[in-house]
């Protein structure tokens, strides 16, 4: 996917690049300069179509990063740096370590994940403004602009949970207060609505990367929508919500699991290639299975592929792991953004919330099956079957960013294992210092 491959493009990126701002309450860039105030009042459908693609790419930025902070503090990996210790002391909470307001763990991915949510809020207002554009035409801009600003939305709150977020950040000179976990999960979800509302019988007019296959049309893009509206029904516990959402969506119980939409990466110019990946057998750069991703994991679970033995153990900081997380085989493998996996667990999770136990165990059987595992066996009550649906997710969405959000919203976090004295297992992120 090459997003800069003339030199229309290269302009367009670069002048958005200097509207987006580092955190919520520092520089969203002079929206009084005339030439922007052109653009936002008129914008062409070339204009529009490089926003969109900007955006699409910007999304991919600090994703390693990200992975890397729900997975380290998740017990799935540990997260080895050469160059940089926090991985193993702040974010594992070594001795009288600190997650710190002003670490490049939080910092980063924060400033990543509002600049994204500034282009779709640029994207809505300049494609309601167009007169290039048909109505139908616009309602698919603003639509596609609201379900990804959703889902990075979603990202962040991952990381801060009951810290919040920001969910009103359109006025740069005057940012909405944070909002609290709950009533940001229910903003979003709004969010979600609205933009599936507007997707509803619009006008595709723009192209997607290859990671949107499928679902580049404006009924492919709803389908895409009612996916990450069921993923945050579970996490409200909204589960006769969930499973419609699920209908609307490309949720399909014995379909192609990685089915979905993805992040993608290529080796063109201009364009980037995966942080999610690192070779095998590396020293110093690496990340490496936690070593209870194996040691718990059912014997013959084809799962255990996704983390590789090494050639021989690598030590750290009095942590050892003898297998490199192996999810992402080389630098262009595409991310899931959502898939259809995920979907069936989540369609287990609200059967199970719903005490529909025999649709759950219908599901947690494919994926047992499809992984070269038995029939479920064990007990037909919630509980089992909640710990049988979190240990399924724990393996099929591995270092996809999901245990560590899955464990604090069942209140499991005391479950993690804690593999140094003195370290601590966080239940979320400060906001940054610049948001507090």
């Amino acid at each position: 996917m090459n997003y800069m491959n003339n030199i229309s493009k290269i302009f367009f990126l670069l002048f958005f690049a200097a509207l987006l701002f580092i955190s919520c309450k520092k520089d969203y860039g002079n929206l009084n300069n005339p030439t922007v105030e052109s653009f936002l009042e008129n914008a062409t459908k070339d204009q529009l179509n490089n926003l969109v693609s900007g955006t699409e790419s910007a999304m991919r930025n600090n994703l390693g990063m990200y992975l890397d902070d729900v997975s380290v503090i998740g017990r799935e990996i540990y997260r080895f740096s050469g160059a940089d210790p926090r991985y193993t002391t702040d974010l594992l909470g070594a001795s009288d370590a600190t997650l710190n307001n002003t670490g490049f763990y939080i910092v980063n991915v924060w400033s990543s994940k509002y600049r994204v949510v500034k282009n779709c809020n640029l994207l809505i207002e300049a494609s309601a403004n167009s007169t290039f554009l048909t109505d139908a035409e616009k309602k698919a801009y603003s639509g596609f602009a609201k379900t990804i600003k959703a889902y990075e939305l979603l990202l962040l709150l991952n990381l801060t949970g009951a810290n919040g977020i920001r969910i009103d950040v359109a006025d740069p000179s005057q940012p909405r207060p944070v909002v609290s976990y709950e009533p940001a999960l229910t903003a979003i979800a709004a969010l979600l609505e609205e933009g599936k509302n507007e997707l509803n019988g619009s006008v595709v007019s723009f192209t997607l990367s290859s990671g949107f296959s499928g679902l580049n049309t404006s009924a492919g893009l709803v389908r895409f929508n009612r996916a990450l509206a069921a993923r945050i029904a579970v996490y409200r516990s909204k589960w006769p919500e969930a499973l419609t959402y699920l209908n609307e969506s490309f949720f399909n119980l014995n379909g192609p699991f990685d089915t979905g939409a993805y992040h993608v990466f290529s080796t063109g110019s201009g364009d980037q290639l995966s942080s999610a990946f690192f070779p095998q057998n590396q020293a110093g750069e690496l990340r490496l299975a936690h070593s209870a991703y194996e040691t718990e994991m059912t014997p013959g679970d084809d799962r255990i592929s996704k983390a590789s033995l090494r050639l021989a153990p690598y030590s750290n900081t009095g942590l050892t792991g003898n297998r490199d997380v192996w999810v992402y085989t080389t630098s262009t493998t595409p991310v899931p953004i959502i898939r259809n996996e995920e979907l069936i667990l989540i369609y287990a999770e609200a059967k199970i919330g719903s005490n529909g136990f025999p649709d759950a165990i219908v599901a947690l059987n494919k994926i047992r099956t499809s992984h070269n595992l038995s029939v479920y066996g064990g007990a037909v009550n919630q509980t089992a079957l909640t710990n049988e649906m979190l240990r399924q997710r724990r393996y099929s969405l591995f270092f996809e960013g999901h245990r560590w959000v899955d464990l604090r919203r069942y209140a499991r976090l005391n479950t993690l294992p804690v593999d140094r004295a003195g370290d601590n297992i966080w239940t979320e992120f400060p906001l940054p210092s610049t948001e507090q």
